[in-house]
């Protein structure tokens, strides 16, 4: 419970988290999980490092225990080998052997299927994504196209200006009819 907890916080912070690994029986296939218990997360590590959820199924773990997964990516058990088990399957004729291989697909083919579907779907929505951005592009064209006529309108040359209609401003003098003083001679000298 507490590593569980741990592993998550790590997680979050992006730190590197260490999990547990185990070989299938084919000595290929990697398994990876916090702990190898009961509701917990498993994953399939490809050779590209990336990690898929278990399948559901019964896989035989090199040590030689079963993991058994219902729910996509959760352990529903581990079980343990008993001899007795060993002892019933030797006994059964050959040919239910034969037809249980048949019907239980191996592990690996099973993480081939797991890996095509990804990639295949993967494929999918590149390819919806690439038919949506084609539709944006002919639309952005067509703005291209009505930006274009607007310049042309642009290009008629504006009215020039006419130098015959001046307004004239007449300009009003305050106190014009006061005495003048000093100070009016200093500044008319000043602004002129």
């Amino acid at each position: 419970m507490k590593t569980s907890v741990i592993n998550q916080i790590k997680t979050l912070l992006g730190m590197e988290v260490k999990l547990e690994t185990m070989k299938l029986m084919d000595g290929i296939t990697i398994f990876e999980a916090d702990t190898f218990e009961t509701d917990k997360e498993v994953f399939i590590v490809t050779e590209d490092e990336q990690k898929i959820p278990v399948p559901i199924g019964e896989y035989e773990l090199e040590d030689g225990r079963i993991l058994v997964v219902e729910v996509e990516g959760i352990i529903l058990e581990i079980k343990e080998v008993a001899t007795e088990e060993e002892v019933v399957e030797e006994e059964a004729p050959a040919v239910e052997e034969e037809v249980e291989a048949q019907a239980t697909p191996s592990a690996k083919k099973t993480i081939e299927s797991v890996v095509k579907e990804t990639f295949f779907a993967e494929i999918e929505k590149l390819t919806n994504e690439n038919i949506e951005l084609k539709a944006q592009l002919e639309k952005l064209s067509k703005v291209d196209e009505v930006t274009n006529e607007v310049t042309e309108l642009a290009d008629i040359t504006p009215i020039s200006f006419n130098p015959e209609n001046t307004n004239e401003v007449e300009h009003f003098q305050y106190a014009s009819k006061r005495p003048r003083s000093i100070m009016d001679s200093i500044l008319e000298k000043i602004n002129n």
